[in-house]
């Protein structure tokens, strides 16, 4: 789990457009770790979390689009059903609110990445970090006997 920046990307919406941009990310080599993309009549938003931040504000810049730039959690998780809806709950239950989330579709070891946009990703990080420790810990032991093994 780690706070990283994001990126949301204010495109036009119209053909070739989010090819461009995508397009000078691979130029560049900047790894993609997660995104989304929305539409308006007006406009698109390609919300991104990039593995080298500070090489695609530069690429950024050479595209000449609007952007911001927040703070969000990144949570790692295992890839079956329910593993979201786990995070949810626990920060649910410490009445944190999460504007929007997004999940890549498979990460290092058939794991996914959890991209949470909370008000206060650092309280986030805290409670999940706590929670898990707990989760650990509450979990018996169960050692089997040498005959049993075999």
């Amino acid at each position: 789990m780690y706070i990283a920046p994001q990126f949301s990307i204010f495109m036009v919406n119209k053909p070739g457009v989010l090819a461009q941009v995508l397009g000078e990310f691979a130029q560049a080599k900047i790894n993609i770790v997660a995104l989304t993309v929305m539409d308006s009549v007006e406009h698109g938003v390609l919300r991104v979390v990039f593995a080298a931040p500070q090489r695609a504000k530069q690429a950024l810049s050479k595209l000449n689009m609007p952007y911001n730039e927040t703070e969000v959690l990144c949570v790692n998780l295992t890839n079956k059903s329910g593993a979201l809806a786990v995070v949810a709950e626990k920060l649910a239950k410490n009445h944190i609110n999460i504007s929007y989330a997004y999940c890549t579709a498979g990460a290092k070891g058939g794991r996914t990445t959890g991209v949470l946009k909370v008000a206060d990703v650092e309280k986030a990080m805290k409670i999940l970090q706590q929670n898990h420790k707990k989760t650990i810990k509450s979990k018996p032991v169960i050692r089997r006997s040498q005959a049993s093994r075999r």
